[in-house]
């Protein structure tokens, strides 16, 4: 911002001369010629002197109104441009589940490209736990997923809801799965398929209590027929064979595009909470912060309301 103008901001806040040349650490005299230069580049008396200080005349009180608003708009300028350069230097670094990749953090990505082209962009896609591990290590700033029942508070991961899905079951086109409404007693018959299966190291996440109940069952590895970190590879075994694969029923119609078909249920599914994971000491971090923002506001777009 110009130096007159914010001297004269100065002199029409302290009232006096003295006290403004105090305020900016310059003398007196060069901060009285200087006013007059600004009253001369005007054209027109901004000051009244007298023996106790000075006052804005009506040109005066124009030029303090408005240079207020331009020094607030360039301090809001210097502010968005170290945001930027931030973004710029320091990219994009989160992690993700398949299915949220797909539904909205793609698109999102897409969008941070185009605007912030010097930018590096690395997405961790894997399941909720494998990505913990990277969010703990600091491989990643934070990352999108299911809540983690039974996580260990020591972890010091923040949980930040976005919303709730039920689980849906998918199986070829033509299975007999499809012809007529199903149990889960039903689906369970067939050889099961997942793109997220537990690794033995992750169990240190959870809380002592949880490894012999509810948390534990994720571990059984031997319900599975078959189990890759990949969910293109699990929906090309499903779709040549008789296999189920439980997915969150928000990726139904992508499951149809690559020739899936959804299973009708006799019985509702359980509703799971889906958010976002931060590191608590991180999550006030502006830049993090910025990015929690950019998250919700791309996953209200696609997603069902929290309710």
């Amino acid at each position: 911002m110009d130096k007159l103008l914010n001297q004269f901001l100065a002199v029409a806040e302290a009232g006096t001369i003295s006290g403004a040349a105090t305020a900016l650490f310059i003398t007196q005299p060069t901060l009285t010629f200087n006013m007059r230069k600004l009253e001369e580049t005007m054209g027109v008396p901004l000051l009244t002197r007298s023996s106790r200080g000075v006052e804005l005349t009506a040109y005066g009180e124009t030029l303090y109104q408005n240079a207020r608003l331009m020094r607030r708009l360039y301090d809001n300028t210097l502010k968005a441009i170290e945001q930027q350069r931030g973004r710029i230097e320091q990219g994009l670094n989160i992690g993700t589940g398949y299915s949220w990749w797909t539904l909205f953090i793609r698109d999102m990505v897409v969008d941070y490209a185009r605007e912030f082209g010097s930018a590096r962009i690395h997405v961790s896609l894997g399941n909720q736990l494998r990505l913990m591990d990277q969010l703990l290590t600091g491989d990643i700033s934070l990352f999108v997923g299911h809540e983690i029942e039974g996580l260990n508070r020591s972890t010091g991961a923040h949980f930040v809801p976005l919303t709730r899905v039920g689980q849906g079951y998918f199986v070829r086109l033509g299975h007999v799965l499809l012809q007529a409404p199903r149990s889960l007693a039903e689906i369970e018959t067939y050889p099961a398929v997942t793109s997220a299966l537990p690794e033995t190291r992750h169990q240190r996440f959870f809380e002592t209590w949880s490894r012999t109940t509810a948390a534990s069952a994720n571990f059984d590895q031997g319900k599975y027929a078959f189990a890759s970190n990949s969910l293109a590879a699990c929906l090309d075994y499903v779709e040549r064979t008789d296999a189920v694969i439980a997915h969150t029923e928000v990726m139904a119609p992508e499951f149809a595009r690559r020739g899936l078909g959804r299973i009708t249920l006799t019985e509702p599914t359980r509703q799971n909470t889906i958010g976002l994971y931060v590191l608590s000491e991180r999550a006030e971090e502006p830049r993090v912060s910025e990015l929690i923002g950019w998250l919700q506001s791309a996953a209200r777009a696609v997603l069902p309301p929290l309710g």
